[in-house]
């Protein structure tokens, strides 16, 4: 039977644990490990799957049923490779069968089956909040995921592993059953890709960029004004 004092001796399960810990509990049914597990791969799995699927509510459903699928066989997992891509392999997989229901006469031939430093899309935390900056970065994220939505199958998953989600050429190409040169060659693909893409979707408006209308306008003449005496 177990004591609050026995409680007290548990060892700390969260996101920071290591996953042979986090496995070793979970299997033996302790529920604080499965929420570690969770909070530690959500977003990784939620990416991949938005990248296969460029749906926001289904990219969540699948990665809630791949979920369901690991932990029901967990038991299985023996360590081959590690949590992270044995749990990516399963979202993949579940991605990629709910794309084939929703059009079964596409040609999938395309899609990804299953020490370079990452490179994550982020932005800084700043201690004061901008609502222009906020607002540009938004608007910036939006134009990001839309042009890698128009990636191909074939470049978007190797894109959202690689650079979104800042997996390594070698995990990637693990996840992927792909070799590492081949990561590298439609990665490069990729990106050219997407800079053309933001080239067309920014280059329009570039002459808008840096306004000196409104506050910014006034703020400066003002300052000048100040510093010319002409105040």
């Amino acid at each position: 039977m177990t004591d609050s004092h026995s409680q007290a001796r548990l060892p700390a399960l969260d996101e920071t644990t290591s996953d042979e810990v986090l496995v070793h509990a979970a299997q033996g049914g302790d529920a604080r490990a499965f929420r570690a597990i969770l909070t530690k791969y959500n977003r990784r799995l939620y990416r991949i799957a938005r990248g296969i699927l460029r749906n926001d509510t289904e990219a969540e459903d699948a990665v809630q049923e791949a979920y369901v699928n690991a932990f029901t066989h967990l038991a299985t997992f023996r360590g081959e490779s590690s949590l992270s891509t044995w749990l990516s392999r399963i979202v993949m997989n579940e991605s990629l069968g709910r794309l084939r229901s929703r059009r079964p006469m596409a040609e999938l031939a395309e899609v990804e089956t299953p020490n370079q430093a990452a490179e994550i899309i982020q932005f800084p935390n700043t201690a004061r909040t901008d609502p222009e900056r906020t607002m540009a970065q938004r608007e910036l994220l939006r134009l990001v995921e839309r042009v890698t939505d128009e990636l191909p199958d074939v470049y978007r998953t190797v894109f959202v592993t690689r650079v979104i989600e800042g997996m390594s050429v070698e995990d990637t190409a693990e996840l992927l059953g792909i070799r590492i040169e081949t990561v590298k060659t439609r990665l490069h693909r990729a990106r050219k890709l997407v800079r053309e893409h933001l080239d067309r979707e920014i280059g329009p408006v570039m002459l808008d960029a840096f306004p000196f209308a409104g506050k910014r306008c006034e703020r400066m003449t003002q300052n000048v004004m100040q510093r010319l005496g002409l105040v």
